[in-house]
This record gives structure tokens, sequence and C-alpha cells, in this order.
């Protein structure tokens, strides 16, 4: 195993941190696998990923990377990408603002808990328990997703500010 990934980071020492921050992101709901693979690749400095140099670089099973891509893709987490004329798939962090791409995602993601809510709110009336807290369920998503779309325009300012980027 090399010593230098071409990060700079010794690749032993760049394993202990994903996998420190693969722990924190399961013990917040991700699963195993998705959650080392999305700590490397969030650390790592490569742009992009086939499937086989993740499976390399993290030590384990194709299989067990083509499991974790798929439901990293289908989180929004990462990207699937494919080259013209290429045969293999590539996968990658979106770079340019990886945690406002991500939550932003996340509140495309509401609405339909909200809009459920609402039918059930409006089905089960405001003078049954059941429509009550379909109420108050469809108004907790409704400001979720207000104060998610506030938060993140909030974020990419700050995020501007903090990190010298161009306005």
């Amino acid at each position: 195993m090399p010593t230098d990934d071409g990060s700079g980071a010794d690749h032993a020492a760049l394993l202990r941190f994903v996998e420190r921050f693969a722990m924190l992101l399961a013990g917040s709901g991700m699963s195993r696998m998705p959650a080392r693979v999305f700590a490397y690749v969030l650390a790592h400095d490569a742009e992009r990923y086939t499937a086989a140099e993740l499976a390399t670089a993290l030590q384990v099973s194709p299989a067990a990377i083509s499991g974790a891509v798929r439901t990293l893709v289908q989180a929004g987490l990462l990207g699937k990408e494919r080259e013209p004329g290429a045969r293999v798939d590539t996968y990658r962090i979106y770079d340019e603002d990886v945690w406002g791409t991500i939550t932003a995602q996340r509140i495309q993601q509401i609405a339909p808990f909200e809009q459920l809510a609402e039918e059930g709110a409006e089905l089960l009336g405001p003078h049954t328990p059941g429509g009550r807290r379909m109420r108050e369920t469809q108004e907790f998503y409704a400001f979720m997703r207000r104060t998610f779309s506030e938060m993140i325009e909030e974020w990419r300012q700050h995020r501007r500010k903090v990190l010298d980027l161009p306005s």
C-alpha cells in the first residue's frame, strides 16, 4: 500500500480518518459501507473515482463498493458520470458547494411529505386527533422547507466570505 496517496497525506492516516468520519456518519443513520465511501471521496483529493479505485483504496470487495455507490447516488450524495467512449462509470462529489448542494437536494424531498400531510389533514378534519397531527406535520414540513431554503442562501453567502470565493 502506498504511503502517500498524492494528496500529501499518509494513506494509512487518511484511512484512519475516513474510518472515524464514517463511524460518525453511520452513527447518524447512514449505512456503514456508503459512509466509508462518502467519507473517502469527501476527504481524498481525486475528482473522480471508478468503483475499482474505491475498492482498492478502501481495501474492500468490488461488490461492497457497488452497493455503496448505488446508495450514495440514489441519495444524491455522489454523482455518477461516464465519459464518452468510456466503459466504466465514475463517481464524484460536486465540489462547487458540497453541503449546500446536498442540503438543497434534501429540500426537494420535503415537499411530498408536506403535500401528503396536507391531504391527510383535509381528509381527517381539524377536529380529530389524527387531523390535528397531520396539520402539525404539514406545518412542520412547510417550516422546514422555508427555513432550509433561507439557510442555504445564508450558507452560500457565508461560504463566499469565509472561503474568500468570488461573488
